[in-house]
């Protein structure tokens, strides 16, 4: 079998920013023609499924680039030279206040691979205790448990549309982790 793949001829960023970079470049395709790609690239992030038996912990917050509120599992962006496994016990603390003990690595997660470059490290990990949510000063969110039940109804009513949440439920449903 031959891998696909896409040679980079030249590029520039177009827009540099906190969270993201958005860059614009030529590229060879496999059968020699040449094409442009544009691309978010961002420095990557956590989410959590967090099991605080017998309920699952979620966020419910505003998201402004789909103009809605959404219902998701707590994540956060990647700081500077953080690894995902302290970045993923720093974000449930952060948004829910609580902690874990330990967390599974769940697997990998890319949104938009056709133009974000975000990947997206999955855990799941049992609540061993709580404190004080103390998230960023321009987050407002509130959590919000449900049964692994209730969570699978909202998916099945189409009330669930954040994408990392829908892989993290359906990665610890075939691992066995919420039996």
């Amino acid at each position: 079998m031959n891998a696909h793949t896409e040679k980079r001829l030249s590029g520039r960023t177009v827009f540099r920013g906190k969270i993201i970079d958005v860059v614009h470049d030529t590229v060879e395709l496999e059968n020699g023609r040449q094409t442009t790609r544009e691309v978010v690239r961002h420095r990557g992030a956590v989410a959590i499924l967090a099991y605080d038996g017998p309920k699952l912990v979620l966020v419910r917050q505003y998201r402004y680039a789909v103009g809605a509120e959404l219902l998701e599992i707590p994540a956060g962006k990647l700081e500077e030279n953080e690894q995902p496994l302290a970045a993923a016990f720093r974000e449930l603390s952060e948004e829910t206040g609580g902690f874990c003990t330990d967390l599974e690595p769940l697997g990998d997660y890319y949104g938009s691979p056709g133009i974000l470059g975000e990947h997206i490290s999955l855990f799941f990990g049992h609540l061993s205790g709580e404190g004080s949510q103390h998230p960023d000063e321009d987050e407002f969110l509130s959590v919000v448990r449900l049964l692994p039940d209730q969570l699978r109804e909202k998916i099945a009513a189409g009330e669930i549309a954040d994408g990392k949440t829908l892989a993290a439920f359906a990665l610890a449903q075939e691992k066995g982790l919420l039996d």
